[in-house]
């Protein structure tokens, strides 16, 4: 139970590696503040949690709004009175197109989800953390840090690349705080993030790049899981990584090495 009496939020936590990184973390001790866009996406995640003894609250709302964000902040501290693991994971791939096909409307949706709803969840949490320090991780990607060929994803890789710049600054910032801040860049992973991407008009874009023994050497192109990146949430909010601030992780299995 390395993380008793700890108190986490996990953005994103109604599918995929939220859900996953959720259950861990309060497998490990941790109250879990589990939060989504609706309440019905967060059923499952509360209730697996709960089923297990562990304790969790679901929170609703939309990490690109200041005051909803603010609001589900303070509910934390009103149930919990602190506040200790901030897992910044949710997002959305958004629509990959050519540049001038890309509407402003929907880059602005990309980065607004993507980098200000991270920006948002930090800020409000920083004041609760800076009490007793804490661990910040944020999840970024291969995309913008690593790959640059996949073509038409510009927005999203814009926003993952920001993340990483936004760890570092921050990781400085709170450091005297004993906040620690990083960053994880997943490869593919089997997630429902597929189910916020739009693809347009990418075949005449992209450079014809083939990779007959699969995209991810090191699993001979099998995808990662959510639980995988879990695990090393789990070791960034433990005291495991005590002394490791402001760094990105790739895992990846190599995929990132390959294709970049």
């Amino acid at each position: 139970m390395q993380l008793a009496g700890k108190v986490a939020l996990v953005t994103g936590a109604g599918s995929g590696i939220g859900e996953a990184t959720a259950q861990l973390l309060a497998q490990k001790g941790a109250r879990v503040a589990a939060l989504g866009r609706t309440e019905s996406e967060l059923k499952k995640t509360i209730a697996q949690i709960q089923g297990k003894q562990g304790e969790a609250m679901p929170l609703v709302a939309d990490i690109s709004e200041p005051e909803q964000m603010q609001q589900v902040t303070q509910q934390i501290i009103d149930q919990w009175g602190r506040l200790d693991i901030v897992f910044a994971n949710a997002g959305i791939n958004g629509v990959w197109a050519p540049i001038e096909e890309l509407a402003p409307e929907e880059w602005d949706k990309t980065l607004n989800i993507n980098l200000k709803g991270t920006f948002l969840t930090v800020k409000y949490a920083v004041p609760y953390l800076k009490k007793q320090g804490g661990s910040i991780i944020i999840t970024s990607s291969v995309n913008g840090t690593r790959i640059f060929s996949n073509t038409g994803a510009t927005a999203y890789s814009c926003s993952k690349a920001a993340q990483v710049a936004f760890t570092k600054m921050v990781a400085l910032e709170l450091a005297k705080h004993r906040i620690r801040v990083n960053a994880i860049c997943p490869g593919a992973i089997e997630t429902d993030i597929s189910d916020s991407t739009e693809q347009r008009n990418l075949d005449q874009i992209r450079e014809p790049v083939e990779f007959p023994e699969g995209k991810i050497p090191l699993t001979d192109g099998k995808s990662g899981t959510s639980e995988q990146v879990a695990q090393l949430v789990l070791f960034l909010a433990s005291d495991a990584s005590s002394h490791i601030s402001g760094t990105e992780i790739w895992r990846d299995g190599t995929e990132s090495l390959l294709k970049g």
